[in-house]
C-alpha cells in the first residue's frame, strides 16, 4: 500500500514512558472502548469510535469538542505489528465532505520492563489553505491526548477481598505459589484451574486455563511484578480483561490475614467484570475455598 510521506518542517515528534506494560499501551490504541477515552485535545470526547487494527482497516472517530461541534476523522491502518508498531493514516473533511488536510502518524511501543516508552511521529501528507488553523494545535491537542491517555493509565479502581485464614503466614504463602496447591482452589465455586505454567518470579508467568461448570474454558496469561515472600505477591493479568493483581500476607499470632486486590483501569471496566463474570463473588468464593483448602491440608493435632 503506497502511502505519502509526511511534508518536511511540519512532523511532530514526542516521546512519553507510561507506567504501564506494553501489551495494555498498545490495546488502548488499538481497542475501541480504551481510544474513546483519551483520543483528542483536553475537554474532546469520542462518542462514535471505530478501530479495525489490521492493514487496510478502519479507524474513524467522531471528535466532539466542548461546545459540541463534532470534527469526524477516519483513516486506515497501513502498518501493525503487535504490540511494537503502528503507521496509520487520519483525514478530516470539510463541511462539503472534502479533505481539509490528511495525516500520517507512525508510534513506536518499547518495553521497559513493566513500562513502555511511546515516540509519536506525525506529519501531514497533505494540506490545504484552510486546514492551517487546524494544523497549528497539532503538537498542542497530540500532548493532551497523550496526558489524557498518561491519566487513564496511571488511574485504577479497586476490587477488594480480605480473609483471616487459621494457619501461618508461610504455608498460607505457599499455597498462591505452588501450581499443585492452587489448581485445588483457585477460581470462584465450580470451576476447576489447569495449570500448565508457574514461574513465581519477576517476569515470570503463570500460564492456566480456568474450566467453568458450564463447559467453557477461560485462558488466563499472568505475569508476575513483584514476588516478596512471604509477604506479598504483585502480578498483571493479560488476558481479557486487564488488571493488576496484589496480595498480601500479614501475620495475626500465628493466622494470616489474606488482602486480595485486583485494580481495574476504570470504574466501568471494574463494574463490567463484576456484572459480566461474577468477579465479586469469584473473589469471595476463591479465598473459601483456599480456607477449606487449607483446613485439609493441616494436621488435626494443628488447628
Amino acid at each position: 500500500m503506497a502511502v505519502a510521506e509526511m511534508k518536511a518542517g511540519n512532523t511532530v515528534v514526542l516521546e512519553r514512558v507510561f507506567e504501564a506494560p506494553r501489551e495494555l499501551v498498545y490495546a488502548a490504541w488499538t481497542e475501541p472502548e480504551r481510544l474513546a477515552q483519551w483520543w483528542g485535545p483536553k475537554m474532546f470526547t469520542n462518542p462514535v469510535c471505530r478501530v479495525d487494527a489490521r492493514v487496510g482497516g478502519e479507524i474513524y472517530a467522531d471528535m466532539t469538542g466542548p461546545e459540541g461541534t463534532v470534527y469526524p476523522m477516519g483513516g486506515e491502518f497501513v502498518e501493525v505489528k503487535p504490540p511494537e508498531l503502528l503507521v496509520f493514516t487520519t483525514t478530516v473533511p470539510d463541511g462539503a465532505g472534502n479533505v481539509l488536510f490528511e495525516m500520517l502518524h507512525r508510534v513506536e511501543f518499547r518495553a521497559i520492563g513493566m513500562k513502555t516508552a511511546v515516540r509519536v511521529e506525525s506529519g501531514p501528507t497533505m494540506t490545504t489553505p484552510e486546514a492551517q488553523r487546524f494544523l497549528r494545535g497539532h503538537e498542542t491537542g497530540y500532548r493532551q491526548s497523550l496526558d489524557k491517555l498518561e491519566e487513564l493509565l496511571s488511574g485504577g479502581v479497586d476490587l477488594i477481598s480480605t480473609r483471616i485464614i487459621d494457619a501461618p503466614r508461610e504455608l498460607v504463602y505457599s499455597m498462591f505459589t505452588d501450581a499443585e496447591h492452587i489448581s485445588n482452589w483457585w477460581g470462584p465455586r465450580g470451576f476447576t484451574t489447569a495449570t500448565s505454567k508457574m514461574d513465581v518470579r519477576p517476569g515470570g508467568e503463570w500460564i492456566h486455563v480456568m474450566h467453568g461448570p458450564d463447559g467453557r474454558d477461560y485462558p488466563n496469561r499472568v505475569v508476575y511484578v513483584e514476588v516478596t515472600p512471604p509477604e506479598r505477591l504483585v502480578y498483571d493479568h493479560f488476558s481479557e480483561p486487564f488488571f493488576r493483581a496484589t496480595t498480601s500476607f500479614e501475620d495475626q499470632n500465628g493466622k494470616t490475614e489474606v488482602r486480595h486486590a485486583t485494580r481495574f483501569e476504570s470504574a466501568a471496566m471494574r463494574d463490567r467484570v463484576v456484572k459480566e463474570f461474577g468477579a465479586e463473588r469469584g473473589h469471595i468464593d476463591t479465598l473459601d475455598r483456599l480456607a477449606e483448602e487449607i483446613v485439609k491440608l493441616r494436621p488435626a493435632d494443628s488447628r
